[in-house]
């Protein structure tokens, strides 16, 4: 279950460096636990289950064969720097370029990524499906996954501008999902819920 601690709560959090104090100060603290700031506000979620990190480990084996041919990186939950809105994410998977450039040996730049997933955990629901889709696409995401096994659907969303994604992809876990220009590759989405 996740914890959440608002500006308006516990903390009074009135000022950005007070979030980002408390942020390093979380992470230093809860190293087995995924941190984030969302919208403003900290988010301290448990370390995903077995089932979350199959979905995880599944996408990954299909996307390795062109990240490697193109030299692309895939990341497991690697932090995320949305630098208009300062949040900080910590998605389920993330593939950049050689090389991207880095906030700290902590912090990926979120506008220098290829691809981001996020997988729904039921603590991360309203987040994953409503704010992050938002914050991604005005922090330049190119492609954002949100893969649901709950809702038995996934998400892509593509086209990133101040207002949102222009286009999304919804469909049912199971369906070929494409990933267009420059990955051009189907992916198996059936494979992704096997046991």
């Amino acid at each position: 279950m996740g914890m959440l601690m608002e500006r308006s709560t516990a903390y009074r959090l009135t000022e950005r460096k007070d979030v980002e104090r408390l942020y390093l100060e979380l992470v230093d603290r809860f190293e087995n636990h995924r941190i984030e700031i969302v919208n403003g506000r900290i988010v301290v979620r448990e370390m995903p289950t077995i089932a979350h990190a199959k979905v995880v480990h599944q996408l990954t084996a299909q996307l390795m064969p062109l990240s490697m041919e193109k030299g692309w990186r895939l990341y497991p939950q690697v932090k995320l720097l949305l630098q208009v809105q300062g949040d900080r994410f910590e998605p389920d998977l993330v593939i950049v370029p050689p090389d991207p450039p880095l906030r700290d040996p902590s912090h990926i730049y979120a506008n220098a990524t290829l691809l981001v997933v996020e997988v729904v955990s039921p603590s991360s629901v309203h987040d994953d499906h409503v704010v992050k889709p938002r914050a991604y696409a005005l922090a330049g995401v190119p492609l954002y996954l949100v893969i649901d096994t709950f809702a038995n659907r996934f998400r892509l969303l593509s086209r990133p501008g101040p207002e949102g994604y222009a286009d999304e992809v919804t469909e049912s876990l199971g369906k070929p999902l494409e990933l267009p220009a420059p990955w051009d590759v189907t992916i198996d989405t059936g494979r992704l819920i096997e046991d």
